[in-house]
């Protein structure tokens, strides 16, 4: 067989794959567009308008600026996931990346953001898959080590009434928080302590990050869950005390990770009436949530579908010039 002859041959796939690859990118598009529709057909939008009009032009800007405090804050989880990878992306194309699938993620659910577009977007950047593990596997550590350690603290102190309905109870509630602030603890200090650093679960192996890089994880990830929780106490106007606002916040979320439910559309309407009706009024409540929902979830979807069409034009980019690259050093 002549070259002429394989590389014919090599290119059929080649050319199979590159069709498949806009295949699936174009349907992703549309899975997106679909999931877009459905959540705006959710919203009143005439509700919402009249939301927006009752709130003082400080009051949204402050709120803004605690979104994309928030955002940052959430960003530098993958930054913590360099120092713990070891991989060399520079920060400047970490962050990017980080807020379109976080944005994302908050939307249309884990499976989008979390997953499916942190491996395209770090492949198409040079990363392994390994590699994109670590650092998912990293940040989802952060992110619910924030989550235990603040609402361990809450549940134990007794800060969070829930409703005679709930059947869990303030004494079965301590319980829980009790059991959320050992396990924090107890992985804080297995990371610090432990003389086993490689651990293997399900054949799965994990290494342990050191004790300084675990309680920056901590405060990170509890940093953020607290920067959610005063966006929504600004919006409601400071009426109710923070801790109830924080915990009907991580109780909502955790009701929204169990439903699957994208963006916990009602989900998180529910539990924040359920918990804090009898503080303020259920109109005011409900006023307060929609504008949450547009300063933290609609308006960053909206930028960070405009940074996913930039991260993509600059991997293809990359990916030609990389091509021209190899081409030249071979034909020397």
């Amino acid at each position: 067989m002549n070259r002429t002859e394989v590389s014919s041959n090599n290119a059929v796939p080649h050319h199979g794959w590159q069709l498949a690859k806009r295949v699936l990118t174009l349907a992703f598009f549309i899975l997106v567009t679909v999931l877009l529709v459905m959540l705006a057909k959710k919203l009143d939008w005439q509700e919402v308008l009249t939301t927006l009009r009752q709130y003082q032009l400080s009051t949204l800007l402050l709120a803004t600026a605690i979104t994309a405090l928030s955002y940052l804050v959430y960003s530098s989880f993958d930054v913590l996931g360099r120092r713990y990878s070891g991989h060399n992306l520079p920060v400047r194309q970490i962050m990017p990346v980080t807020f379109v699938c976080y944005a994302f993620n908050l939307n249309l659910g884990a499976w989008v953001g979390g997953f499916a577009l942190r491996y395209r977007l770090y492949s198409r950047l040079g990363l392994k898959t390994g590699t994109i593990t670590q650092i998912l596997s990293l940040s989802l550590v952060t992110n619910w080590l924030g989550y235990m350690l603040l609402a361990g603290v809450l549940f134990v102190l007794g800060l969070v009434d829930l409703p005679r309905s709930w059947n869990i109870g303030s004494q079965g509630l301590r319980v829980l928080g009790a059991t959320l602030l050992i396990v924090s603890v107890g992985y804080l200090l297995l990371c610090a302590l432990s003389k086993k650093r490689v651990w293997r679960l399900r054949g799965h192996e994990f290494t342990l990050p050191s004790g300084r890089l675990a309680l920056t994880q901590g405060l990170l990830g509890a940093s953020n869950w607290a920067l959610m929780a005063t966006i929504i106490y600004l919006l409601l106007g400071q009426r109710i005390d923070y801790p109830l606002v924080l915990g009907a916040l991580l109780a909502s979320s955790i009701a929204g990770a169990v439903t699957h439910i994208p963006a916990g559309l009602g989900v998180l309407e529910a539990v924040f009436v359920a918990l804090l009706q009898d503080e303020v009024g259920k109109s005011s409540l409900l006023a307060a949530l929609i504008a949450y929902r547009i300063l933290y979830y609609l308006l960053p979807l909206a930028a960070a579908a405009l940074v996913y069409l930039v991260l993509e034009a600059r991997a293809k980019k990359l990916k030609q010039r990389n091509t021209r690259t190899d081409s030249t050093a071979a034909r020397s």
